[in-house]
Order: structure tokens, then sequence, then C-alpha cells
């Protein structure tokens, strides 16, 4: 990977913030989008803006061609075996409420099980509680092993005939953990479980091929993948899309109304009520088009290596707490002895280096890690070792400025 000239194919990182070049080192908030991205989407609006698959006109024409050209381009991206089970939404929230909303609670009932871990995103969290209150599931916990990775023992003794639905982050946006998919897709279907995947910091920096992965569900984010917000995709299988109901109604998604009835179109446009986001889904395509040219396999190499640097520079801070496996995707999690991280982050901010401060929407992960917020440094295909160097900069200048809580 030639990591200058992809950095210059990103206009948004030459800048100086507070009198410093910029170090963006929040990408699991929120990834940078590369030129290519952002001329795609312009050109869209441009000169093909149009609703899609209602008109017979040319522009209209265009816009639909684009807007399910970019549906296939996902279909490919993560090997789905048609493009009725990509379903384009608003992001990886939207998707699994979805899963929640329609499927958990049609099939959920008193008694059943649905098993989630302590490290998810509240966005794998809140959906699964609301389903357990509206069906009478109970909603159990896979226990952290206490490098914050999970057991599949626990896995193999936990998911029982009871549970139902099991959910897990293919990657933890706080501790970097990387979980074993596949291995928990094949002892939760052993079960009649089916399972969950809230892939939104795994497929930005990884291969995923859901067939292998053997996942019912994968749900994942355009803008951290190079692409704009609000736009999203959830991946089903075919024979559970099929059975689930539509959880939004109106335009679009209908097949046909009468005054007191309605039937739905067919997959996939069945869950995609109203004006979908046709200019996002439009970069989505051309962002997977540059992550496909760097190559997915040599974006993780270079990011392994990031993280393995990281957290060799870390260690010489005397006074860093990180939290996480050893072994983790690029993003490190800590705290500066007693400096509160928002304190932490601004500091970094004043020498222009962006990081998160804060719970990360894990509050329950905060509370297993006995702390009340962390500090987060991420990292993605356009970050260098030279970004590592300044955040450590940072951090002594930041460790000498607070030199009294030490």
């Amino acid at each position: 990977m030639d990591i200058k000239a992809i950095r210059q194919m990103f206009p948004i990182l030459d800048q100086e913030v507070n009198g410093h070049p910029l170090v963006y080192l929040d990408s699991s908030a929120t990834s940078q989008k590369p030129i290519s991205v952002i001329e795609a989407v312009e050109k869209y609006y441009r000169f093909d803006n149009a609703n899609v698959h209602r008109g017979v006109h040319t522009l209209g024409s265009r816009a639909t061609d684009q807007y399910e050209g970019a549906r296939e381009k996902v279909r490919r991206f993560i090997n789905a075996r048609s493009t009725g089970e990509i379903i384009f939404n608003r992001g990886t929230t939207t998707g699994i409420n979805s899963v929640a909303l329609s499927y958990g609670r049609a099939n959920l009932k008193p008694g059943d099980e649905i098993l989630i871990t302590p490290m998810e995103h509240h966005s794998n969290i809140n959906p699964w509680q609301q389903a357990a209150k509206a069906t009478g599931a109970t909603l159990s916990y896979v226990p952290l092993q206490d490098d914050g990775t999970v057991a599949l023992e626990d896995y193999r003794q936990l998911i029982t005939d009871n549970t139902k639905i099991v959910a897990i982050a293919h990657v933890s946006n706080v501790l970097g953990t990387i979980n074993p998919i596949k291995e928990i897709a094949k002892i939760a279907h052993e079960k009649g479980a089916i399972l969950v995947v809230d892939g939104a910091q795994g497929i930005p920096h990884m291969k995923v091929d859901v067939q292998d992965l053997d996942c019912d569900f994968y749900a994942f984010s355009g803008h951290k993948m190079l692409a704009p917000t609000g736009i999203g995709v959830l991946y089903g299988k075919r024979e559970l899309l099929e059975e689930m109901e539509p959880v939004e109604f109106g335009g679009e998604m209908i097949d046909f109304v009468s005054l007191q009835d309605s039937t739905w179109k067919e997959l996939p446009w069945k869950f995609e009520g109203g004006t979908p986001i046709i200019g996002g889904a439009i970069g989505l395509a051309t962002a997977i088009d540059f992550l496909e040219e760097v190559g997915m396999d040599n974006i993780l190499a270079h990011e392994q290596k990031l993280a393995d640097y990281v957290m060799d520079r870390l260690r010489t801070v005397e006074g860093i707490k990180v939290y996480g496996p050893e072994h983790r995707a690029a993003l490190v999690t800590f705290n500066l002895g007693d400096v509160h991280p928002h304190d932490v982050a601004t500091a970094l901010d004043s020498f222009g280096i962006a990081v998160r401060a804060g719970h990360h929407c894990a509050q329950p992960l905060m509370k297993w890690l006995n702390v009340t917020a962390t500090a987060r440094a991420s990292f993605y295909l356009y970050n260098t070792e030279e970004d590592v160097e300044k955040l450590v900069d940072g951090l002594l200048k930041t460790k000498e400025f607070f030199g009294h809580v030490f």
C-alpha cells in the first residue's frame, strides 16, 4: 500500500487544526471520505437527481440504474447469494432494530432467550431489551474473559434449546476485540438459534463473506467505510427475510393497496419504504470500489501492523492503561492516569489530534471495566506510524500538563 498516495485522495486530511497538521484518529466514529466518493455523490445531484423505480424518464432511469447497481456491488462485496438479501437503510442501528422488531417480536415468546455480550454497542443492546420486554423473552449475557474476549466454551454451555437469537459485534468498538463469528454461528445453529452480527466495526477493515461466516443477519453502516452518512445495509438470509414483515409502511414497498388491506413488494423492496437514500447508496458503491482497489487484505495487514505498533509505543507512556486484548483491531481505548478522558481529548485536540472520549455508547462495558469513560484512538487505511508517534508525543505533553494528578 502506498499510504502517501492514499492520503492524498482524502482532501480533509490536508489541513491544520489549532495550528497543527490534522491527525485524524476517530475513524471508528466515522471515516473520512476520498475525493472519488465526494465527486460521485456530487455528480448524482448535479446531473442525475431523480427518484428511483417510479419514473420512466431518463433521469429516473439513470438514478435507478445507479441505485440498483450499488445493491449488486454490495452483494458482491459481502458475497451474498442474491440482491434480494441486501436491504438499504440508514445504518447499523436501523438494521438491528429491523431484525428485533420484525423477526424478534414474531418469533420470541416467554421462556425463549436472547443471548448477547456486555461488550455490545447500545445499538445491539437496546433493541433486544425492547424485544424481550415486548415478548416475555429473557435477555442473557455471555461473560467476558479478563482481556475482553469471549470464550467459545461459554457459548457451548450457554446456548440451549431455549436460545432463539444470538447477537454479537464482529469487532468491539471499545476493546478492538475481533470475535469468532463463524464459530459462534456454528454453535448457535446447532441449537436452532439465529446469529445477528453488528458489523459496523468489522466490514470497513476486513474481508467479510457472509456465506462463509454463515451468519443469519449482518448489519453495517456506510459512513464507517468511506461512504456518506445516512446509508447502511442489512444483509439477511432470504428464507428469513421472506418470513418477516416490514417495519415501515408507505410508498415504494407496496404491491397493491385497497381501502382495508395491502400487499408488499418482493425482496428487497418490501423493507425499503419511502424514498431511499439514493445519493448515499451511490456513494457507498464508490467507496466499495475504493476499498477493493486498495484491497481488503492489504488494509487489514496495514492496520494490524499499526495496531501492534501503537500498543508497543503506548507501553512507553508511564501511567497509561489500555483496555482490551493484545490481538485487536486497529483501535486503542485507554485512560491516562486520573486525567478525565474528556480533558485528554481536549488536550490532544490542541495539538491537532482528533480522538474520541466518553462511554462510546457502551455503558455496560464501561461498568465491566470499572470506569465511567475512556479515550479512544482508532486508525484506518490512511493512518501512518507517524500518526502514532504524534499521538504518543501528545499524550506525553498532556501528562506533563496534568502532572499534578500523577
